[in-house]
């Protein structure tokens, strides 16, 4: 009796859903996008009535594939999808189409939509709004990675933060014991993002990372499952716990700097140390950020952790992926060693302290993106096969035509898929799918340099990524020190994939085990 109570309700259930997306469909009826006139070609095994809505409830990985076997159809040409609940939508996979977006931020926004699905998690922060609230941020963010912090930041936060990272890794080998790399590249941009962009100290596995890694594959699920309004109240206890924690640490870093007033240049020494040029630009963010809203917490609050999110996540993220292609490309492995030990020259010293007090330390400032071109070579091509933002999302805010003649209508939806148009044979020829570093140099070994638009993984337009530079900055450094200094074996079986989320963290994390490598400069 029990058994058949249940399987009632459980059947009253998705008779209510499919109501509900019945009565979506005839009342809000997805109108036919076109293009020239003709209606736009919609992917295979689109349904009546739920249209792709089935196939944004697969599994992460599985809707890569499907955004990839679309592109492999459809090639540039723009197509169209439905799912109920949603506005009509299309996915454009033509550089051409992408160049016109960035180009016309004030036709496409963040929209109701992204807005809707996201507002528990990022509020009003950069990431998460548009106008002039999004601008204030973005000014703020642009002092903040100024080229004075940046230089703070790789000659004296970084290598102190990656020092750390070494020092555990060698005890790790030394004890035998596994190690997961996602972490320890979580570690070194946590610490990072807490000391000079917060002035506080912050660790990869806090109560407030976890919660907001939690949160974030619960927003991402929102955006694949159109009825998330109607399960979420019976399922979202954990999201909303996660929520709170988050909101809590959001308001314990506002009130942190509220309370810590800004040291006075006249005390300062004439000779200023490394820790003392460190503690200068640390906590200059969220500084900033309370001298433009002031009293508003909750806005001061939602800024900080969009940037939290931005500066250290989507790093750490993409630091891992490089690895683990490393891991399965060890003689492009043995091309960074080769490069990074010709960069030394002779001289072990440039690299390894041999000082007294600081004997062993690591001096990793010696590596910087333009000495270095075969591994940011390297760290592009990772991008190019695990960019940290696989999916974007813009509403167009009035009715406008795309180049290839799609004429879309206001309020309407534009997808890429970023993962996809990595992969396109067209753009990047018919190895697109093998990682290969040397696509991205030319036969005189310089970088090639792609536009926004064919390589959108730090977005374009106005919104072009601030902390492209400090990225590449961080990629030079730790990529060119974990190669030289150790060895990693994988500790795992099969391939690795992400784990839902806003980006794309590893499910699982990198587990490794180390060797320590003697370090000879010859």
């Amino acid at each position: 009796m029990i058994i058949m109570a249940l399987l009632e309700g459980s059947a009253s259930l998705w008779f209510g859903l499919l109501g509900a997306l019945l009565f979506y469909h005839f009342i809000f009826r997805t109108p036919t996008i076109r293009r020239n006139g003709i209606p736009l070609r919609k992917p295979p095994n689109t349904l009546p009535i739920i249209g792709n809505g089935i196939l944004f409830l697969q599994p992460r990985q599985k809707l890569f594939s499907w955004f990839v076997k679309c592109e492999r159809q459809f090639g540039y040409e723009t197509f169209q999808i439905s799912v109920p609940t949603l506005p009509p939508g299309v996915v454009i996979n033509d550089p051409r189409n992408l160049d016109y977006i960035f180009k016309n931020e004030c036709m496409f926004s963040k929209g109701d939509l992204f807005k809707r699905l996201s507002w528990d998690l990022f509020g009003y922060g950069i990431i998460n709004v548009d106008g002039e609230l999004w601008k204030t941020q973005r000014k703020a963010g642009l002092a903040f990675l100024n080229a004075s912090n940046l230089r703070v930041l790789t000659e004296i936060a970084l290598p102190r933060y990656l020092g750390h990272a070494v020092d555990h890794l060698r005890a790790r080998a030394h004890a035998g014991t596994v190690v997961d790399l996602q972490n320890v590249f979580h570690e070194i941009t946590s610490q990072l993002m807490g000391k000079m962009a917060y002035d506080m100290e912050m660790h990869a596995d806090d109560d407030f990372t976890l919660a907001f890694d939690y949160a974030s594959g619960v927003t991402t699920e929102r955006f694949q499952n159109p009825l998330w309004f109607i399960t979420e109240p019976f399922t979202g206890f954990q999201f909303r716990r996660a929520l709170h924690t988050i909101r809590t640490f959001g308001h314990g870093i506002v009130s942190s700097a509220a309370n810590t007033s800004k040291k006075a240049q006249a005390t300062r020494p004439g000779f200023e140390s490394a820790s003392d040029r460190l503690d200068e630009v640390s906590g200059s963010l969220i500084q900033s950020l309370l001298d433009v809203f002031g009293d508003d917490q909750k806005l001061v609050s939602d800024a900080a952790l969009n940037y939290l999110s931005a500066g250290r996540d989507t790093v750490a993220q993409a630091l891992t992926w490089c690895m683990y292609l490393l891991m399965q490309h060890r003689y492009v492995a043995g091309k960074i060693r080769n490069e990074v030990r010709a960069s030394l020259g002779d001289s072990a010293e440039l690299f390894i302290m041999t000082n007294e007090s600081e004997h062993g330390k690591v001096n990793s400032t010696v590596f910087t993106p333009t000495s270095l071109p075969y591994t940011m070579a390297t760290f592009y091509e990772a991008l190019r096969l695990y960019p940290p933002i696989p999916f974007e999302i813009k509403q167009c805010e009035k009715a406008t035509t795309l180049p290839d003649g799609t004429f879309l209508p206001e309020k309407s939806i534009t997808f890429w898929c970023t993962w996809a148009m990595n992969r396109s044979k067209i753009s990047w020829g018919e190895d697109a799918e093998s990682f290969s570093p040397e696509r991205w140099l030319t036969n005189d070994g310089k970088l090639v340099t792609k536009s926004a638009a064919e390589f959108p993984v730090f977005n374009g337009g106005s919104r072009l990524c601030l902390g492209k530079r400090m990225a590449e900055l961080l990629a030079a450094q730790v990529i060119a020190t974990m190669v030289l200094l150790f060895d990693f074996m994988p500790h795992y079986e099969g391939e690795r994939i992400s784990k839902s989320s806003l980006t794309l963290p590893m499910k699982g994390g990198l587990p490794c085990l180390v060797k320590p490598r003697t370090f000879d400069p010859r």
